[in-house]
């Protein structure tokens, strides 16, 4: 059997999409896609610790396989700064993977951009607070890179997956994308507190139209493993900045989920063997090689340490 070439992350919610028979979540019957099939589960120990889960071998329809691993744990319990987002990238790295479609929640800072709504964002802003393991190099390694990080998402794997998911949205839903010289934006915050309405009200003004806690360090850790990502989110509220309504609560972003399972289900279904037959055709173009310029310290001063750990991830230039 091959590899898979689709990795999938997020939340333990997004998983009952694929496996609707499992016992041990809370939110039974919740996001069901029953034409995936359970292969097995992966146990992985990377060089910087196991993944939020198990990597999830998934078989689609046509026997493809995809790997799913669940962002914040089995049963939601990790925060997002606890989330160990270098092992989950290196493990799905280590089982094949070549490309990430990864799936969020957010909430809106747009009026346009309604709860129940689809949005493939093309820029971030980061406003994280450096708690999180960001990088694979420097930590004491001797090893520093400058990966490339203006187009924090693969420009190619987002355009083929827009058309994907515009064609299977009901009416009164819209996918927001990109268009022109106009960017669509994800601010990612620290959390795990929502925003006050005053940083609600200042992403706004900094163009940011969208925000959630997982794309920061997952993005920049996709990059450096040469791995193409793309965010598929759906909106769930509109944050904190609406002065006539009170701010979300857990309770708002549960409901919403809820009320979304199928459109995520049938967006899923639809993406997923699309994606993966774009990848095998290579229709959506290999992120190898793009590190290549990006690591500045002379291969004569790694040691072996660096080179044993960043071999995972980077054999070409690691061995």
């Amino acid at each position: 059997m091959t590899n898979p070439l689709i990795g999938v992350i997020g939340n333990s919610l997004l998983l009952l999409m694929f496996l609707p028979v499992l016992k041990h979540f809370s939110y039974s019957g919740f996001y069901k896609l029953d034409s995936l099939k359970h292969v097995k589960d992966v146990g992985v120990q990377t060089p910087w610790g196991r993944p939020s889960s198990n990597v999830m071998i998934l078989a689609l329809p046509s026997g493809a396989q995809i790997a799913f691993i669940a962002r914040h744990g089995i049963n939601h319990s990790i925060t997002p700064s606890e989330v160990n987002g270098q092992a989950n990238i290196a493990a799905l790295k280590h089982v094949g993977v070549k490309a990430i479609v990864a799936f969020s929640a957010v909430g809106s800072l747009r009026e346009e951009i309604k709860p129940g709504d689809f949005i493939i964002p093309n820029q971030v802003i980061d406003r994280t607070k450096s708690i999180r393991q960001h990088t694979y190099f420097g930590l004491n390694q001797g090893v520093v890179a400058h990966a490339m990080f203006g187009e924090p998402f693969t420009t190619e794997l987002s355009s083929f997956i827009a058309p994907l998911v515009k064609q299977v949205l009901p009416s009164g839903l819209n996918l927001h994308t990109n268009h022109g010289d106009r960017d669509s934006t994800l601010v990612c915050m620290e959390g795990p507190q929502f925003s006050t309405r005053a940083e609600s009200r200042m992403y706004r003004q900094l163009g940011a139209d969208i925000i959630n806690m997982s794309v920061i360090p997952e993005a920049k850790l996709a990059k450096e493993a040469e791995l193409g990502y793309s965010l598929i989110c759906t909106s769930t509220d509109y944050d904190a900045w609406r002065m006539n309504e009170e701010p979300v609560t857990v309770a708002e972003v549960i409901k919403t989920l809820t009320t979304n399972a199928e459109n995520s289900k049938f967006v899923a279904q639809n993406v997923l063997q699309h994606v993966h037959d774009a990848i095998s055709a290579n229709k959506i173009p290999s992120q190898n090689g793009s590190m290549q310029f990006s690591i500045v310290t002379s291969k004569d001063k790694f040691t072996k340490e660096s080179k044993e750990k960043l071999s995972y991830i980077l054999p070409d230039y690691f061995k």
